[in-house]
Formats: structure tokens, sequence, C-alpha cells
């Protein structure tokens, strides 16, 4: 009372919202720079400092509704991220690993819960349901500590968040029935109901979704037309999980999922969704979450107090004994135990939902008239107290796996760090393709490289002037912050020379290129001087990785990559280096890679994808003569894949110089690839070396071939 009245006489809380804003705007910034100095997780800090500022705290602010709104944009956030930044391949390969987890991150607080509440509490049985469910479900608070270490990909954060959407449908599906008992609803018409809703709301989000944002993404390339519909997207996908009577989160969780496919973890769209949900909304949720909390409530009565008591020790020791179960069943490590317990401890979005929804229940009056509700008020304080501290343990513990994984994997590429020295250059002659051919070498390049792109325009030594000195400047610029809006740093390269060819077989030779990407224009196809320039001059003086690109349609929205592979392409010293980009490819745009080649190429790219796992499938292809037969297995969402070679070596064969012309006939109105790969003997540079010299010489033993893969995939 006496900090109420305080803050009234001085004019508190805060009306004015630019002041407002400001005020939480500094927050977000300060908190997490005080609290690194103490290893505090910044999570915590916006937690305590929401704590401070709202109307329990110093009133410097009200929790209204635009709090509200933000905080349910952010919470919203964190679902749509963890569903889009997962790894679908390995999601798919862990569903059962997922399912286990969901299992015992639901029945293991289900029954400590219940007897918790039975026993302990004293609570009826559907109170102590009610109770139980709330200890199952948890919110992913702290993904974003997962996020920002760089290991989201990592297999147990793959199998703790389908383990989050398993374990939170079923306890607010708890929270549903209960609700429903207790009013006296439930009955078969309620059940076909829910079945019924949550089934169409899935399908609508899982098939109607991607195929919505695959238009989308063919017919608006504006960064910020894409932002604005993603969000719309999440939003929509929310209201229609409300409307099948479950959490908004489990909407924006599948929409996520949805979207996977079409935003490269590569891309500068998921750069941006990544940058404002971590700088705004998230603090926003985290902020708005400190808020409820009221300290004096504990201190009211001995009930809250034990109640509070029960519930922090009954949640926090039921989802750990759930991650403990689920490393030893799954041989995990001890870090990926805290990384498990500690993604699923914290308690938030449905824990809040369920305690509101059980409060406004009222069951029966006492002898004095007062309300009896479903969950009382020492249960509704108990919650918020077991919220922070469980958000707490959670920070600390997700932070020391995350740190120790972390730390183990660039341990790890230290001590495996290549010889190899990865730099791609992407020469540029119009402004239009700049940010399609910018953003796939961001996507084919190892995810360590982070300086090793550079754009070269060449100018014509014979017809330089001003303007096109400010017409080059303008196609670099535009280079740099496409490459800039991927975190990546690109180097400018303006050269004058008698000719682009000449320009980029003199830049790889300087510069020691490894990989070049060249466009070519979807309206022209691959030209007779395109080819004569190719063949005669780039491919006969450059050793490098050289990838011939046409593009219809944006890579992000491509459904399959087609890979045809010529026999012996194994035996070749290029086969390494070009298929590392592929998988780069199918690593960062989550597409499916279908293969054609004989039945010896293909049990090693087999082998490959053993070990490396993406979506992948396999066609035994050899006659080359029958090559237009493939057409009829390409679809519009295809991407052609042809891996070329040339003349003398030993996966070469006269029909490859048909390739050109057919794309030109039959594929117009698909993007696709042409891959020459390096050769021995090519070019008077070989840029591309190992420690080992033997591997610029042809493979002779195949189990060459495979140490050179497996050192080249590592980490990547």
């Amino acid at each position: 009372m006496q900090l109420l009245s305080l803050s009234q006489q001085w004019g508190l809380p805060f009306q004015n919202p630019v002041l407002i804003f400001s005020l939480i705007l500094f927050i977000i910034l300060f908190a997490p720079i005080i609290l690194n100095r103490f290893k505090i997780p910044h999570l915590i800090g916006l937690i305590i400092a929401g704590a401070l500022i709202g109307p329990n705290g110093f009133y410097l602010m009200a929790r209204d509704s635009s709090i509200e709104l933000f905080g349910q944009v952010g919470l919203l956030y964190i679902m749509f991220l963890a569903g889009l930044e997962i790894d679908l391949g390995e999601f798919k390969k862990n569903k059962w690993r997922s399912l286990l987890f969901g299992m015992y991150t639901f029945t293991i607080p289900m029954a400590l819960g219940i007897g918790a509440g039975l026993y302990l509490l004293r609570f009826p049985l559907n109170t102590s349901i009610l109770l139980a469910s709330m200890f199952a479900s948890h919110t992913l608070i702290t993904y974003p500590i997962v996020s920002k270490m760089g290991i989201a990909k990592n297999r147990a954060v793959n199998v703790t968040v389908g383990g989050t959407l398993i374990t939170d449908t079923l306890a607010l599906l708890v929270l549903a029935v209960i609700v429903g008992m207790t009013k006296g609803e439930i009955n078969q018409d309620f059940w076909i109901r829910i079945s019924a809703s949550i089934i169409i709301f899935s399908l609508i989000i899982i098939f109607i979704f991607p195929i919505v944002a695959r238009w989308f993404f063919k017919n608006y390339d504006d960064n910020i037309s894409q932002y604005i519909f993603v969000l719309g997207l999440v939003f929509v996908g929310a209201f229609l999980a409300e409307l099948a009577g479950i959490e908004a989160i489990i909407g924006a969780f599948l929409a996520g999922l949805a979207l996977n496919r079409l935003i490269p973890s590569t891309s500068p769209l998921m750069n941006r969704i990544e940058f404002v949900g971590n700088a705004l909304f998230i603090p926003f949720f985290l902020i708005g979450v400190g808020m409820l909390i009221d300290y004096r409530a504990f201190f009211k009565d001995f009930e809250t107090i034990f109640v509070a008591t029960v519930m922090v020790i009954v949640a926090t020791l039921a989802k750990y004994i759930a991650a403990w179960l689920t490393q030893k069943s799954l041989r995990y490590s001890i870090d990926e135990r805290r990384i498990i317990f500690g993604l699923s401890n914290s308690q938030a979005a449905a824990t809040l939902a369920a305690v509101l929804v059980g409060y406004n229940i009222i069951i029966g009056t006492t002898p004095n008239g007062e309300p009896i509700r479903l969950l009382s008020e020492s249960v509704l304080n108990g919650t918020i107290f077991m919220i922070l501290i469980t958000c707490t343990i959670a920070s600390f513990v997700t932070q020391k796996g995350a740190q120790n994984i972390a730390l183990a994997e660039v341990a790890e590429e230290s001590e495996d760090e290549e010889d190899l020295s990865e730099k791609i250059l992407i020469p540029l002659s119009d402004l239009e393709s700049v940010s399609e051919i910018v953003n796939l070498s961001v996507m084919v390049k190892s995810k360590r490289n982070k300086s090793g792109l550079y754009a070269l325009h060449v100018i014509d030594s014979d017809k330089a002037s001003v303007r096109s000195e400010k017409q080059a400047q303008k196609i670099l610029d535009k280079a740099v912050i496409t490459a800039a809006a991927t975190d990546n740093e690109l180097h400018r390269l303006l050269r004058y020379d008698e000719n682009m060819a000449s320009g980029i077989t003199n830049v790889v030779k300087e510069h020691h290129i490894s990989d070049l990407m060249l466009t070519v224009q979807h309206e022209k196809g691959m030209s007779a001087s395109f080819l004569n320039n190719l063949n005669d001059g780039i491919l006969a003086q450059c050793n490098c990785t050289t990838l011939v690109y046409k593009s219809v349609q944006p890579l992000s929205t491509i459904k399959r990559h087609i890979v045809i592979v010529p026999d012996r392409a194994e035996r070749e010293i290029g086969f390494p280096f070009w298929m590392l980009k592929l998988w780069n490819i199918a690593r960062n745009s989550g597409s499916e890679m279908v293969f054609y080649s004989s039945v010896n190429t293909l049990k090693i790219i087999k082998e490959i994808q053993l070990k490396h796992p993406v979506k992948s499938s396999f066609y035994q292809f050899s006659d080359w003569d029958d090559f237009l037969i493939l057409s009829r297995n390409v679809k519009i969402n295809d991407n052609l894949v042809i891996v070329l070679s040339r003349k003398g070596y030993s996966s070469y064969h006269n029909n490859m110089f048909k390739i050109p012309d057919y794309l030109n006939k039959y594929f117009t109105e698909n993007n696709y690839f042409l891959v020459y790969p390096i050769q021995s003997g090519v070019g008077d540079d070989v840029s591309l070396t190992l420690s080992n010299p033997s591997v610029m010489e042809p493979f002779r033993e195949i189990e060459e071939l495979r140490k050179i893969i497996t050192k080249l995939f590592k980490n990547k």
C-alpha cells in the first residue's frame, strides 16, 4: 500500500506511451548487459525487471492491453521460431524419440501432480487433475538461449521441441475436459466436436499454408511484404487453434512447421524474423510475465507459501525425472539432458491459461456467501511463484548445457580444421539477378564461412565510363547489402578487363577462388556466346567447382532438387566438393534431393546420406541417350541439377554437349544448376588443396574418397 501511495503521489504509473515504450526499450537493452556480468541469463533479467516496474513493484507502468498484446505476440513468436528453426529431417528421424519424451514429460507430472493435489494439498479430484495438467505443460521460454548459441538443430533440442507439442496438446486437452466436466458438458457430441475441429485445423495449417505461402513468395519478393505475410500467417494459425478449442501456441508452432521448408535458415527473411522477435516481441513477453509477480502474496498466509512450495518442487522434480529418463533411454549426454530439462522446466503460457480458467470457475459458495473456485487464490499466487522459479532454473540449466555443447562443437571443429579455404566468387552483371545469386551463394557455403563471399563486376576496359562505374557501384552495393542481411560479409571486386570471361579467370587465380557461381538470364537461356565463354575461357582456365544457375522462381519455393549424376563421377577429384555444396543446399532449404545415377555411384551417395542425413530418394539411371525421359519426372516446383564433366575424364560422355540445348527447349519453366566439378590437370592453378597431395589425383581407391568426404562434411 505504501509503494502504491508513493507511486500515485509521483504521478505513476506512466501514461505517456512514448515514455513507456522508451523505458521498456532501455530495460531490454541494459538488463542483459548488467546481469551478464554476474552470469545471470538475460531472460531472468527481463522477468525481474518486469516485476520491479510492474503493478506489484514500483508501479512505473500498468500491465495494460498493450503489454498483454505485445506479450502474446512474443509468446507466439517463441513457438513459431521453434517450429521454423527445427531440422525437419532430424524431426522426422526423431519422431519416436519425441513421442517417448512427450509421454514421459506428460505422464510423470500428471501422476506426481495428482498425488500431490490429493494427499498433500487435500484438493478434490478435478482440482488435482487440473493442477497436474499445469505441471505437465511447459513453455519454450529458454529456446532463444539455444538459438543464440547456434545449437537449435541439436538432436536433444529437436526431441524436446517435438515433445513440447505432444505434452502441451494433451495438457490443454485435459483442461478442456475438466472444464467441460465441471460445467456438465462432457458427452459424445463434445468428443466429436473437439476431435473434428482439431483435425480440420491441423489439415488447414499443414497443407493449405505451404501452398499459399509458396504462391506468395513466387509473386512477391519485397522483403517487408514477405515478413508481414509470414507474421499474418502465424496469427491466423494461432486463431484457428483457438477456434479448434486448443491454445494459440499450438497453432503458432504448426505454422512454423508448415513454413519451415519455405524459409531457408540462411535467408534474409529468416534473419529478419529472428531479429525482430529476439529484439522486441520476446522481451516484451518476458517483461509481461514479470509484471504478474506479486511478492507480497507469499507473506499473506502459510497456505500460499505451502501451496507455492509444493507446486515448485513437484513441477521441477517431475520435469527432471522426465529429462533423466529420456537421457537414459536414448543414451544422450549429460549436457543434452540439461538442454531437455532446461527447455521443458519453464512454466508460463499453458500454465497461466489453465490457472486463470480454473480460478474463474466457481463450483460453489461458502456459508458466508464467498465463492468456492475450482482453483483457489493460493493456487493462483503459487502459480506465479512457480513461473518465476521454474523460469530461473530453466534459464541457468539451459545456458549451462547450451554453452557446453557449443564449446564442444567448436573444439571438435578446431581439431578437424581442414586446410581447405572456401572462397565463393559471384560475378554480377545486372541489378535484377543480384539478390537471387547472392542468396544462393549463402545457401551453398559452409556454415563457418562468414567472410568467404566475393562479388565481382567486370568493366570492359575499352568502354569504361563514369556511367559504367556508377552502375557497377550500385550492383556491388546491392550485393553487400543482401549478404549483410544474412549476417555474412561480402568482398567487393571491381575489375577492368577486356571481357567478363577474362576478368573472372584472372580473379579466380589471384584470389584462389574455390567455387564459382554463374547465372543464366531467364529470358535468353544458355546462348552460344555464353557457352563459348564458359567452355573455352572459364572452364579451360579455372579449376574450381563451377555452378551455372538459371532462376525461374525463388529457390526457397523449390520442393525437390532432381540431381542427375553421371556414372563414375565419384572417381573424379571434384566429387566430394560439389556434393558438399548440394548437401548445404539440402540442409539450409529443407528440400528433398532426388538422385538419378548408376548403381555404383548411387551406392557412394547413399553412404553419404546415411552418415549425414538429408531428405533423399534414389533412382537408377545411366542411359544418357534417353535423357529426355527424365522430363516426365520433373515438375513445376523442381530444380534440375545436372553434373557434367570435361572431355577425357572418367565420367564424361558425348551426350553432355547436348544438355544446354535440352535445357533451352524442354526445361524453360524450371530452375536448373549445371555443375562443373574440379578436374585434375585443368588450368594453371589448383587452388583447392587438402593436406594430402594425393587428393588431387583421381581416386584409385574408394576408401580414400570416403576419408575425404568425411573430412569435408564434418561440422558443415
